[in-house]
């Protein structure tokens, strides 16, 4: 790099776009203010120089014509905020042949589909929940299929489509919530997955298979908090609406898990993460059923960035800040690619 600081692009959703996947389908002010603090958290580390594209207009353009040394992929919306277009960055950037961090478009591209990660994981020996597919628009028929159920969309991102009367004790409500998905959501196949009534954990993970991938410190979802009508889930409500009660009375805490429970949850999602090709981070979630026994719920390739997202939370588990998390970030990518950081001496 000729001793010079590593020029970052920092890539995020478009804030000025409309995005179908937030309340009023706008970037609302929790969005712009985890955006600052990931800014502000950024700067501050020295041997780079950051920019922050949020515009995505001439995205692709000027991605190639001004060629950073890295791309920081925070673009977990998708290019124009279309999340099924997620996987077109990474993917220009290749033919552009920019580096970038995490995962590559065939990963994201896989990952998006619930149905086929859970039959990979299967197939691996990863306890999986039981599961029905419905393709789009197809009516409840009361074949066979777990009851009670957890209804949500086979392809989505943030918890959408899974609100709080997402899961279902019986036929009725489950034709009802069906209804409704098909209405909310057209054209999109259905999930219908065993309800799993216990506890909730999720697995960091940082670094490459060449290279080493660590684990973070388990994380576990506290529902304690909830009134007591509402279903234990992390719905979309708890994402997207600050004035929910699953926004406001959810927390997260370490996992308190045996040794060799966390120990077989890391295994399983590493093994994952090499299997899919995943690079560099992602996050892993399972929770456990009714017979104690864990199983996967999902494998995030982009997981949150932001300071008060799990993967952030897992980082302090460790003792790492926000920063430090960033920074690691980019250390293993940059590992993956050969390089390393311009330091200067005394600082930082």
């Amino acid at each position: 790099m000729g001793g010079r600081a590593i020029r970052v692009a920092v890539v995020t959703g478009d804030h000025a776009a409309p995005d179908p996947g937030k309340p009023g389908g706008r970037y609302n002010p929790e969005d712009l203010a985890a955006h600052r603090a990931m800014q502000e958290a950024l700067l501050g580390i020295e041997g780079f120089e950051f920019g922050f594209w949020s515009d995505h207009s001439h995205l692709l353009d000027r991605l190639r014509l001004e060629r950073p040394d890295l791309v920081l992929n925070f673009c977990d919306t998708g290019v124009r905020n279309a999340i099924e277009h997620e996987l077109h960055l990474p993917a220009w950037l290749e033919l552009c042949g920019i580096p970038y961090t995490g995962a590559p478009p065939a990963a994201i591209a896989i990952c998006y589909d619930k149905e086929l990660v859970r039959l990979l994981a299967a197939a691996h020996g990863v306890p999986v929940p039981r599961e029905r597919f419905l393709p789009a628009d197809a009516p409840w028929d009361d074949g066979p299929g777990p009851l009670p159920a957890l209804l949500k969309p086979n392809r989505a991102d943030g918890s959408l489509g899974i609100t709080r009367d997402a899961v279902v004790r019986d036929a009725g409500e489950a034709r009802r919530q069906l209804a409704w998905l098909h209405e909310a959501l057209p054209g999109r196949d259905v999930l219908v997955q065993e309800y799993l009534p216990g506890p909730e954990y999720g697995i960091g993970l940082l670094g490459n298979p060449e290279t080493g991938v660590e684990a973070l410190p388990a994380l576990e979802v506290d529902f304690s908090g909830l009134p007591p009508e509402l279903e234990p889930i992390l719905s979309y409500e708890s994402k997207s609406l600050p004035d929910s009660p699953y926004w406001t009375d959810i927390r997260f805490r370490r996992a308190a898990l045996p040794p060799e429970v966390e120990e077989r949850l890391v295994a399983w999602s590493k093994h994952l993460f090499a299997r899919l090709g995943l690079r560099d981070y992602a996050r892993v979630d399972f929770r456990c059923a009714a017979d104690g026994g864990p199983r996967l719920l999902e494998l995030n390739p982009n997981p949150a960035w932001s300071h008060d997202g799990k993967l952030a939370l897992m980082a302090g588990f460790a003792g790492m800040s926000y920063r430090d998390l960033l920074r690691r970030l980019l250390e293993v990518a940059l590992e993956r690619l050969g390089r390393e950081p311009t330091r200067r001496p005394g600082r930082d």
